[in-house]
């Protein structure tokens, strides 16, 4: 077969050790091969890339096992042509297999151009994925607790819910905590209700006249404080203890504009930081293309603290957690 790379190394990654077989074949010569293995630690994996440096390989190829290729790959991007491949694809044949038999059969494969790469996002992009999809596993993590405790209180027979249209509003909240602390009648606690519920004191009345025991107050306790309501800022958002920047605007990706030239939104973008907050040039009024929007979703505005705004994020966000391919010629790995 034809040589597409002449200097090229095949990695075959594991938790705790990296095979490398560097493969050199220069036209008119016996092709050269030397296997090495390295740890994973950070000084193992630079003493990795110094090896192939010295070699002067070109191309790197690697299977996306798992998440273990991820560290690999930080301390050799930018220093060579990483492929990255699906590991269905560049199965070798059933048999004998070893380490070191698969990562001469990857070089082998990238020597001769024969590994399909998948997509790996910059850098930016990366980092701003791990946050929205830690975001959305804090909502859903949200929103099972939420039905939990409705559960609970149709257990206690406590209709909260067929008279407040949010059961874990600024009313519903204080009415619960009422039940918990177990001092306040029906009459004391439907006083609590606020804005337009008030005028349905007395359906609250008889909504809140339960049979609610000792055990129910202990979960609803601790139901109340791993819904997350107790832990919303005052805009009724999520916000990281630790402030953060996202920024994309040097990420090498043709679909991303500056996040300078574009305004604030829901805290990302010149100084912001709100956690699981995304951008699309759609949102800053320019075009969109498919790839772009099936990478970011679209932006969650938590500003009014409205349930309905979970929801939409959970159908937009599932656009970048669930497919395994962006567009159609590439797979996407992160």
């Amino acid at each position: 077969m034809q040589v597409v790379t002449e200097r090229c190394a095949g990695l075959d990654v594991h938790q705790a050790s990296v095979v490398a077989c560097l493969l050199v074949c220069v036209p008119g010569m016996q092709p050269r091969k030397e296997v090495r293995s390295f740890g994973t630690m950070t000084h193992e994996l630079e003493d990795l890339r110094e090896w192939l440096q010295q070699e002067g390989v070109t191309h790197v190829g690697m299977e996306s096992t798992g998440v273990y290729w991820r560290p690999v790959h930080t301390v050799l991007e930018g220093h060579f042509e990483l492929i990255v491949g699906n590991a269905r694809h560049i199965r070798n044949v059933p048999g004998r297999k070893t380490d070191v038999k698969d990562a001469e059969w990857i070089a082998d494969l990238v020597c001769h151009g024969l590994i399909q790469p998948s997509f790996v996002p910059a850098k930016p992009l990366r980092a701003l994925r791990e946050l929205l999809r830690y975001r959305r596993k804090l909502v859903e993590g949200q929103s099972a607790e939420r039905n939990r405790l409705q559960k609970l209180l149709e257990t206690a027979n406590i209709k909260l819910a067929s008279v407040a249209t949010d059961v874990l509003g600024v009313s519903g909240r204080a009415m619960l905590r009422a039940l918990i602390e177990g001092t306040a009648s029906p009459q004391q606690m439907a006083e609590l209700a606020r804005g337009r519920l008030r005028r349905k004191r007395a359906e609250l009345v008889r909504a809140l006249e339960g049979h609610i025991e000792a055990h129910h107050r202990v979960l609803l306790s601790m139901q109340l404080r791993h819904a997350g309501v107790e832990r919303l800022d005052s805009r009724g958002s999520l916000q990281p203890e630790i402030p953060l920047r996202v920024d994309v605007s040097n990420a090498q990706d043709p679909d991303t504009a500056s996040m300078e030239d574009r305004p604030a939104t829901n805290g990302v973008g010149r100084g912001g930081g709100a956690l699981g907050a995304v951008l699309t040039n759609q949102d800053a009024g320019g075009p969109i293309s498919p790839s772009h929007e099936h990478r970011f979703g679209a932006v969650v505005d938590d500003s009014r603290g409205d349930r309905s705004e979970n929801r939409r994020f959970e159908r937009s966000a599932a656009a970048v957690t669930q497919g395994d391919e962006i567009g159609v010629e590439h797979q996407c790995l992160i």
